[in-house]
């Protein structure tokens, strides 16, 4: 995807080559980025950034935390990145304004949105009850914001001088004050055996070609953006659920399905879906958990990720995820790992895997799933 690279200008080839170079080196540049931050508290030992009333002492079921909507869309913040080092400069001698233009313009992978997100203002998940409050946003918003400091960053790795910063704008990046906050929700994804209790799990390699974020690192499955799941009106009070997020992310990622559920003609009515009624049905029998485990921000593109674990004895999961695809429209699924914290640790050291991935993984593998 994106522009012919024998059109572009040397300032959109000298864009695009930096872009390659941060996918090809993520894994680095976050171990180096996170030492900007020395006063910020990082999780489990990993480059991801958290503070102390991010992380619950203990695994929290899903349904103890409460969600708080603010219905107004918020402004978005650092859109605009007059004079930064990050935005090449087109044929005309006219430079990009936003970063999310340039990406859209040169780089664009399969799907590039500017959707309506649910925009992170605030989380204690360390009160009684655990608490996450919401306002409005869009997509782009963290993109300007965090790729573009996520490219300054690696431009000053590679020896260059960087104008207009907008890192240096960021003392803290856990702060959501200082920039908009899109939530991705990172989903391990556990089969569990309810005889013996052995588990594995899944793991997604993200094609770059096809994302916007993280491509080619490997990540726990399934991830999406917390967002309606269309552009109507109707669909944010409707969809303002992480369960009813992650149901659609389940389905898409793990099963190949579409991600048009109709919600720009109707609201999803999630009670009549059967694949969102068998997995609600197995919830009430517990025969599946979905847990929190925290939440943490990447050190170099700011993205900021729920750590969540779904564990499903292995009856239902067969039934459901029997047939999962292996490629699907962000990438390629491995099979099935042995849960254990030793397979977890020769995966950590031996692939490059995305920030809040390592972080999940580490928390769950210390958890005690009641």
């Amino acid at each position: 995807m994106g522009a012919d690279t024998h059109k572009l200008t040397a300032s959109e080839r000298t864009w695009l080559e930096v872009r390659t170079y941060m996918r090809e080196h993520r894994s680095w540049l976050d171990t180096v980025a996170v030492e900007s931050y020395p006063n910020i508290g990082r999780v489990a030992e990993t480059p991801l950034l958290t503070r102390q009333e991010w992380i619950p002492p203990v695994p929290l079921r899903l349904e103890e935390i409460d969600l708080e909507l603010v219905s107004t869309r918020l402004d978005e913040a650092g859109a605009r990145l007059d004079g930064s080092s990050c935005l090449p400069t087109r044929d005309s001698g006219e430079p990009y304004t936003t970063y999310a233009e340039a990406v859209a313009e040169i780089a664009a992978p399969t799907v590039f949105e500017n959707r309506p997100t649910y925009r992170l203002l605030g989380a204690d998940l360390t009160t009684s009850p655990p608490i996450l409050r919401f306002g409005l946003g869009t997509y782009f918003d963290s993109i300007n914001v965090g790729e573009a400091a996520a490219h300054e960053f690696a431009l000053a790795q590679r020896g260059h001088a960087v104008a207009a910063s907008v890192r240096e704008a960021i003392s803290d990046p856990c702060d959501p004050a200082q920039r908009p906050i899109n939530l991705a929700i990172s989903t391990l994804t556990i089969r569990r055996e309810p005889e013996t209790g052995a588990k594995s799990f899944l793991l997604h390699w993200r094609d770059p070609r096809k994302v916007g974020h993280a491509g080619g690192m490997y990540q726990v499955v399934p991830v999406g953006i917390f967002q309606p799941s269309g552009y109507a009106n109707w669909n944010i009070g409707n969809d303002f659920s992480l369960w009813h997020n992650m149901v659609r992310e389940l389905a898409e990622e793990l099963r190949g399905d579409t991600e048009d559920h109709g919600s720009e003609n109707a609201p999803i009515d999630y009670a009549a879906w059967p694949f969102a009624s068998r997995l609600d049905q197995a919830r009430r029998e517990g025969t599946l958990a979905v847990y929190c485990l925290g939440l943490g921000v990447d050190p170099l593109t700011y993205a900021t990720d729920l750590l969540t674990a779904v564990v499903i004895d292995a009856p239902v999961f067969d039934s459901l995820f029997g047939a999962a695809v292996t490629n699907n429209a962000e990438g390629r699924l491995l099979e099935l790992q042995p849960f254990s914290a030793e397979r977890v640790q020769e995966i950590l050291d031996h692939h490059p895997v995305q920030a809040a991935g390592n972080a999940v993984l580490r928390l769950a593998t210390a958890a005690v799933f009641d």
